[in-house]
């Protein structure tokens, strides 16, 4: 049976960390590392999401502040609350609750997000300095995969891995943040042809795609990885994108559903927004998160 790689330990050790900045932050310079989520409307997951963010803020010493919006709010006064929180020295980090209601410009929303405070790095900027390599913030819910594999020391550099999912949040960002670790990523999605011969041959396999049992036992090398950052509610149940009990035989680690990437990847939102609270403290106008080094050839 395949080891479970939970997620409550590694999120234990970043909590500590993010705890421990914030404290020396606060003495230092008497700034208090502050994130502002700006939810429209009250979809349930959404809410859910917000309320587990300021339980996780509180829990590593850092201020949350809600921004609400009804549900009927233009994109214009979205993007007027996002420049109000941009303009305020005491708010370091913005993140959008997504996804927006239909008539609201996803795209122009978290565009007006300045770089330096995108503490879930998935403005347009942000994404073009992850995939050029430059200093930027990371997207939260892909670097929660990449804490879990060095916590378990699972190596990355050198493996085959294959990331089934192409959102712009999860799936992308992992891709990119892989190659930047030297594997071998090949990106699919619920439409690729054969989608078993890819995975057959993979070392590491992540799944972000959002379709529960898309990925079985027959389809994983044996002793493989498999990291499942899928969520999806059934019957008042949360499955992820792998059928685990199969997954399990066949491979090596799995990430369980719930349990596994959820709560690193709140933490790792909360080292993002100690980081930009740094770099805002110090005047830089780039948080200084390190940039992976150019990819040999």
């Amino acid at each position: 049976m395949a080891k479970l790689l939970r997620g409550a330990p590694v999120a234990r050790r970043i909590r500590a960390e993010v705890r421990t900045a914030a404290e020396l932050l606060i003495a230092e310079t008497g700034v208090a590392p502050t994130i502002a989520t700006v939810l429209v409307g009250n979809a349930p997951a959404s809410a859910a999401y917000r309320d587990a963010i300021a339980r996780a803020m509180s829990g590593c010493g850092l201020a949350h502040e809600d921004a609400l919006l009804p549900v009927a709010a233009t994109t214009g006064r979205v993007i007027e609350t996002i420049e109000r929180l941009n303009e305020r020295p005491d708010v370091h980090g913005i993140l959008v609750l997504l996804p927006l209601p239909p008539h609201v410009h996803q795209l122009e929303v978290i565009s007006a997000i300045t770089p330096a405070k995108d503490v879930d790095g998935i403005a347009p900027e942000s994404v073009g300095r992850l995939h050029l390599g430059l200093p930027t913030l990371h997207p939260s819910t892909p670097l929660a995969g990449l804490e879990i594999l060095d916590y378990y020391q699972i190596p990355v550099a050198g493996k085959r891995a294959v990331v089934i999912g192409r959102g712009n949040v999860v799936g992308k960002p992992t891709a990119a943040l892989l190659t930047a670790r030297d594997a071998t990523v090949t990106l699919c999605h619920s439409r690729t042809d054969s989608l078993a011969d890819e995975t057959r041959g993979a070392d590491l396999v992540v799944l972000a795609a959002g379709h529960p049992g898309l990925l079985d036992g027959s389809m994983v090398k044996s002793g493989a990885t498999v990291i499942d950052f899928g969520v999806n509610v059934e019957g008042g149940k949360v499955h992820g994108d792998a059928d685990a009990e199969s997954v399990a035989a066949v491979a090596g680690a799995l990430t369980p559903v719930p349990g596994g990437t959820t709560p690193v990847t709140t933490m790792a939102l909360a080292r993002n927004t100690v980081t930009a609270a740094f770099s805002q403290a110090t005047r830089e106008s780039t948080p200084r998160v390190a940039a992976p080094a150019e990819p040999a050839r």
